[in-house]
């Protein structure tokens, strides 16, 4: 592994569990056990390493999730594996990193919420496509607009202004809005496998 590419990964590390307000450039460079230095060698300033970072993380993210697509479960199931996958990787019971990403970082903030839409939209169209074919979601339902409104939701409950971490898990925030989603879409036949999914 590259200096650069054990920089990305440390500092992704730390600021998932710390948050990128918290960490330092001399935080990393101790916990790395090399010099601020060799760090400003690689990114002129703490900003240029929030991009590389949220750019790692958002790359880390997509490729499990293709892994879980690739794996042709069904529409429900998929969803709560991602779901699982997205909460496992991001550390949701620290803090909220898109949050943060948004308060302090706007612009890097705005460019990966435009990645994540799009990627979003495109997994989340295909879900509802599968659902509906295979008779487990509403074939009346607008897909172009569930899929925003599912967009919105995700990305509205890590709003801590409407959600402070110190009332709510965003974990069971989660839950409760893919639960919420995946009952406003459902046939009779998707519902029994949610209640067996969920039940189990």
């Amino acid at each position: 592994m590259s200096m650069k590419q054990k920089i990305i990964e440390t500092a992704s590390e730390m600021f998932l569990s710390y948050g990128f307000k918290s960490v330092t450039m001399d935080d990393l460079a101790s916990n790395i056990g090399i010099s601020k230095k060799t760090i400003y060698a690689h990114f002129s300033n703490k900003t240029k390493l929030v991009e590389a970072t949220t750019q790692h993380s958002f790359d880390t993210v997509c490729s499990k999730i293709d892994i879980i697509i690739d794996a042709d479960l069904n529409p429900i199931e998929e969803l709560y594996t991602i779901k699982a996958e997205v909460i496992k990787h991001l550390k949701y019971e620290k803090n909220s990193p898109s949050f943060q990403l948004q308060k302090y970082y706007p612009k890097i903030y705005q460019e990966f919420r435009t990645k994540q839409f799009k990627i979003m939209q495109e997994c989340i169209l295909n879900n509802l496509d599968r659902g509906i074919a295979s008779g487990i979601f509403r074939k009346e339902i607008d897909t172009q607009i569930i899929s925003r409104i599912y967009f919105m939701g995700m990305t509205g409950i890590k709003d801590q202004d409407l959600f402070p971490l110190s009332d709510f898990s965003v974990t069971q925030l989660m839950a409760h809005y893919l639960e919420y989603h995946v009952r406003g879409i459902s046939t009779e036949k998707g519902l029994t496998i949610l209640k067996n999914f969920t039940n189990n």
